[in-house]
């Protein structure tokens, strides 16, 4: 049975690590810690969920319940559909390393009561609201295997003191697409492309040339959530390879 003395270890716990998340988790409005609560608040965010396991010194399960309006943000960019789970990887990551060295998998976008419930039959849920003028925007949802006794990588403070000082602490954040501007993406640059069978997969040795697409000297693409944005030359910057931006892409008039 879990003492009234280790719940109010998990909440200061859980605070600290809702903390941590506040400089990465993109938002529209500077949010601050509100009070964790031990089991399922009555209240969350309308937006999803993004859940992972995480292992290492201390082990179980992180979610960030998000705000709609990053999750329509995300889905309706001028770069595409860009990945939830991606963008709030360095929440997760950060709410996790609280607990020391761990390793979080890779996060998966369920519904919010989906990921509680689910965290929930595995250990000891704490949920804390990160708030907004006072309302709900986004929550930190934790569940470890077992719970540790003290914190690792952050110093713990009394909640109430942690909600005075994030409450001239948070960073502030614009409305609108802005909040995706420190969204991190994966960009490619691509040379050419062509198609081959299998067989001919499967002929392919070391030394063996495969012909592309693309003429020598033509300009390469670059590429931000497969989205042509850009074309450019390849130069070579000490020892890496590097593209120098010749043609920024108009939306609509990539190549197909």
């Amino acid at each position: 049975m879990t003492t009234a003395t280790q719940v109010e270890g998990q909440l200061k716990l859980a605070a600290s690590a809702a903390e941590a998340t506040l400089a990465v988790l993109p938002s529209s409005a500077p949010l601050q810690v509100g009070t964790p609560v031990a089991g399922t608040p009555s209240e969350l965010p309308e937006g999803p969920a993004v859940s992972a396991h995480f292992g290492g010194t201390a082990s179980g399960d992180v979610a960030i319940l998000v705000s709609q309006d990053l999750a329509d943000a995300l889905s309706n960019s001028p770069l595409g559909q860009l990945d939830l789970a991606l963008a709030v990887r360095p929440a997760l990551e950060a709410a996790a390393a609280v607990f020391g060295p761990v390793v979080v998998d890779p996060g998966q976008v369920l519904e919010p009561d989906v990921a509680l419930g689910s965290m929930a039959a595995k250990g000891d849920l704490v949920v804390v609201p990160l708030l907004a003028d006072d309302q709900v925007r986004a929550a930190v949802a934790l569940a470890l295997t077992p719970w540790p006794g003290a914190p690792v990588a952050y110093g713990l403070q009394p909640i109430d003191a942690l909600a005075a000082q994030n409450a001239g602490a948070a960073p502030t954040r614009p409305a609108g697409l802005d909040l995706l501007h420190d969204v991190e993406m994966e960009v490619s640059a691509e040379l050419g492309r062509t198609r081959m069978s299998v067989r001919e997969l499967l002929s392919l040795s070391p030394g063996a040339v495969v012909e592309l697409d693309r003429a020598a000297g033509s300009p390469a693409d670059l590429l931000v959530n497969g989205r042509l944005i850009a074309r450019g030359e390849v130069v070579v910057i000490d020892e890496n390879f590097g593209l120098r931006i010749t043609e920024i892409v108009v939306p609509g008039a990539e190549r197909i």
